[in-house]
């Protein structure tokens, strides 16, 4: 991917429509359920649905909008288009907050940091290696590396010159499979892999593979889980499927997964079954990043989320989203410029 696109609602109440909400609608082509190329109908078909209803009056969290969202568009459209959940949640409760893109009224509007992964972006050897010395120079210790799509053995050095020019620096190393590896090889990639320290391995087999439980049980790595969470939307379904395969960690993308109360449904049944979870985006614009990082800091965070993925546009939206020595901080002093919304 050279770029993306994203749509975005707005929504304000007529006797004051300075004051509005606003979510972005950025979905992934090739990975989200919702990606259509023309989305401009079924958005507007949304948005026609939503005209004219009164706003909602009390108090408006997650469960009373993911309700409201059933009874406004049907269960079955709610669970097949979590980009465009994601995209009304965080609209609502933008406006409901007064319209100053405060989604969550919690701790970190008021500076509270969030610890952040440095994310390693795929290319060729010499641009990795470059990128790790920049990331570990700006305070990250830990790492996330894409596996799976460059030469193994390759993979295999980079790996190794980390441990080695850092070895003194305790540097956490996430690595992201994306589903690459191959059902008669996963376990020696594994086995190979983990003797460089590895925390974690996101999705090293596909989507739906019979040999994910098999694996998450043998490999030597502690298995993350990604891809396989897109369209498992039943309560009952995802906690069937932490059985199942029993990852060790879930990586959760409101805009794949259901939005965020969908998050909120599998970070409780995976704390209740001694999951392990952290929080990341999709590639939305500041817009999204910024929704998703203040809906991350409603919990106990315990690790490093994937929240930096703000600076690798060269065209976004200024933010109050600042990444320091490794941590995620708000400036609460901020004033968004949203004039590039046509």
């Amino acid at each position: 991917m050279r770029d993306k696109t994203s749509w975005f609602i707005r929504i304000w109440d007529e006797k004051n429509p300075e004051v509005f909400g606003l979510g972005e609608y950025g979905p992934l082509p090739g990975l989200s359920m919702d990606y259509k190329p023309e989305p401009e109908e079924i958005l507007r078909s949304v948005v026609d649905k939503i005209v004219g209803r009164p706003l909602p009056k009390g108090v408006m969290d997650l469960q009373a909008l993911h309700h409201d969202f059933i009874k406004l568009y049907g269960n079955e459209f709610v669970q097949q288009n979590p980009a465009i959940v994601f995209a009304l949640e965080t609209a609502f409760l933008d406006l409901l907050q007064g319209g100053e893109r405060i989604i969550f009224k919690n701790d970190f509007i008021n500076k509270k940091a969030i610890p952040i992964n440095g994310l390693i972006w795929m290319g060729g050897l010499d641009f990795m290696l470059q990128q790790i010395e920049i990331k570990i120079r700006d305070g990250f210790r830990c790492i996330k590396l894409k596996v799976g799509g460059i030469d193994f053995e390759k993979e295999c050095d980079i790996l190794q010159y980390i441990r080695r020019k850092y070895y003194k620096d305790n540097i956490t190393i996430r690595l992201d499979a994306n589903g690459a590896f191959k059902p008669d090889d996963a376990l020696y990639k594994l086995k190979e892999l983990s003797k460089f320290e590895v925390h974690s391995i996101e999705q090293p087999l596909k989507q739906n593979s019979q040999l994910l439980p098999e694996l998450c049980r043998t490999s030597p790595i502690p298995i993350a889980l990604d891809e396989e969470l897109i369209g498992v939307a039943e309560k009952g379904h995802k906690e069937k499927l932490l059985k199942e395969i029993n990852p060790r960690f879930i990586i959760l993308k409101p805009a794949l997964h259901g939005g965020m109360y969908g998050c909120k449904e599998w970070i409780e049944l995976a704390e209740s079954q001694g999951i392990g979870w952290w929080i990341t985006s999709a590639l939305e614009s500041n817009i999204g990043l910024n929704a998703i990082s203040q809906f991350a800091s409603n919990y106990t965070i315990t690790m490093p989320q994937g929240l930096g993925t703000g600076q690798i546009y060269a065209d976004n939206f200024p933010s109050p989203l600042i990444i320091k020595k490794a941590e995620l901080l708000y400036e609460p002093r901020f004033e968004w410029d949203l004039s590039k919304i046509n």
